[in-house]
């Protein structure tokens, strides 16, 4: 009878591990929907798209020519400049041209210069396209977006956090976080700015009763360098 009775406590004890471990308060997750900051590339001129070199979803590097213009008249007027400050600067060499006349034509010349620069759309940073905004042949006017980039080498989520909270956050405290579609994978993020100013739980949580609790703004930053963390994504966190 002794070995059915500790087989029957041995049964017991472990049944009584398993419902503890199933009923057990699990950490709360706060989670927010990872963003990165965003550069719009637009026309500095009036011309019309000439060529597209990259598209959505793509990766650039700074320096890298994303988009050209058709700047033919831009370049005739540079032409015509660079002409007439030549000629300018040999008139004054004969004393046929005054020193004021030379320094409007250089004003001309750099001007048509800078322009033409402009024919060429390039990227400031490394990082990836986002959205296209133009297609080849349209007229792009200044002001106009071509390109919207994304910095993804550091990107950042906004938790919010109830007043009972607060206490146990610092500025540069470290924290862990999961993204659902991930599996297990862990990304290290740090606290960069907790918000003085309480506000109403944004729209995006799911429940009313949510909605309507005053919170503060957790802002929770993390290096991204192999760039799996996409904006858009919703990541979650258990914060201290």
């Amino acid at each position: 009878m002794k070995p059915k009775i500790a087989s029957a406590l041995a049964l017991c004890a472990i049944a009584a591990i398993a419902a503890y471990a199933l009923l057990r308060e699990k950490p709360f997750l706060y989670s927010g929907v990872v963003e990165a900051t965003e550069v719009a590339l637009s026309s500095r001129l009036a011309a019309q798209v000439q060529k597209l070199n990259t598209d959505e979803g793509l990766a650039v590097r700074s320096g890298d020519t994303l988009a050209r213009l058709d700047c033919s008249e831009y370049l005739l007027a540079l032409d015509l400049a660079k002409r007439d400050y030549e000629r300018t600067q040999k008139l004054l060499r004969s004393g046929s041209a005054s020193q004021e006349a030379l320094d409007r034509a250089r004003y001309q010349h750099d001007n048509a210069a800078l322009k033409a620069s402009w024919c060429d759309i390039k990227a400031p940073l490394d990082g990836e396209v986002l959205y296209r905004h133009a297609e080849a042949g349209e007229l792009a006017v200044p002001g106009s977006k071509i390109f919207t980039l994304a910095d993804l080498s550091a990107v950042w989520a906004y938790v919010y956090v109830p007043q009972e909270k607060m206490s146990a956050l610092n500025v540069g405290e470290k924290v862990a976080a999961v993204v659902p579609e991930l599996g297990t994978r862990r990304f290290t993020g740090v606290i960069s700015v907790i918000n003085d100013k309480a506000e109403f739980t944004p729209k995006n949580v799911q429940t009313r009763k949510e909605r309507t609790r005053l919170v503060f703004g957790v802002k929770i930053t993390f290096q991204n360098q192999d760039m799996a963390l996409k904006p858009g994504m919703t990541i979650e966190t258990a914060l201290p």
